[in-house]
């Protein structure tokens, strides 16, 4: 599906990525995250062909992202994390653009708009940032392309919204489809991805399913003074850590402490997720 292969980018004498390798699978929903500035957009830039690669090379399906050929554009769609849009409404804006994608599902794009509590004759410009967002990501879904990117598509949106957002999304994947969302707000991914993917020190650290992670970790709530975790950062019950997965039992995996984990480069648990 997408492959990244000795990718290198950067901007000036400033380099986000060197030699960066990413192997993703159709059926997955994947979670990209990483501090600010460390590249995330401009990763997923590369892959859709927005932005070229100093050296190494981005596929997507075996074409050639920087290439941007129309069998590759037809099986991809990218939300960015700004949307400029035309003061037309949903339905005028369908009517012209949703023909450059074969697969484009109108009663599906009609259906989550109003999930979103959205009509499809509302003039875009005159929605609120966060409804507009909710309008590319229905439109994003309903063209089913195989690969639909998301950078920051829950900037904007209130809690019910990203309660709506994350059913949807979830409702959308197929096995022949493949979703990347970027986010800072980590919580938005609970219960929605199944695969994580971090990007620090300039290459991807962590790329495993939620189940792996499980297996090699667990989370747990310990006594303030216990000793032996991997990480920890104090709760009100005590500390909330990671620790080795002796045991074989499951544990919900923390997102928001693992990631906390990786960025304050706590080698022994990236080693454990390699």
């Amino acid at each position: 599906m997408v492959n990244v292969s000795q990718l290198s980018f950067g901007y000036g004498k400033h380099t986000l990525f060197e030699n960066l390798n990413l192997n993703l699978l159709p059926g997955h929903i994947y979670g990209l995250l990483g501090k600010n500035g460390a590249g995330k957009s401009t990763l997923l830039k590369n892959i859709a062909g927005l932005v070229f690669p100093q050296s190494g090379s981005c596929t997507v399906n075996g074409r050639e992202a920087r290439r941007r050929q129309p069998a590759f554009l037809e099986e991809l769609f990218f939300v960015p994390e700004e949307v400029y849009l035309p003061a037309i409404s949903a339905r005028q804006f369908l009517e012209a653009t949703a023909h450059f994608y074969p697969k484009f599902n109108t009663g599906q794009f009609n259906a989550m708009l109003t999930e979103f509590e959205l009509t499809p004759d509302e003039v875009l410009t005159r929605l609120s940032y966060g409804q507009q967002k909710k309008v590319m990501i229905a439109f994003g879904l309903a063209t089913n392309t195989s690969l639909l990117i998301m950078d920051e598509p829950t900037n904007g949106l209130d809690i019910p919204s990203k309660t709506q957002f994350r059913k949807i999304i979830a409702s959308a994947l197929t096995d022949d489809r493949c979703f990347i969302i970027s986010t800072h707000q980590v919580r938005d991914l609970n219960n929605l991805i199944d695969t994580l993917l971090v990007l620090h020190n300039r290459q991807i650290v962590v790329a495993k399913e939620l189940d792996e992670i499980a297996d090699r970790v667990s989370f747990v709530t310990v006594p303030a003074n216990s000793t032996g975790h991997l990480y920890a950062e104090e709760g009100m019950t005590g500390l909330t850590a990671i620790v080795p997965n002796t045991s074989g039992a499951y544990s919900k995996v923390d997102l928001e402490l693992l990631f906390n984990a990786i960025i304050s480069n706590n080698q022994p648990i990236i080693n454990l997720l390699k």
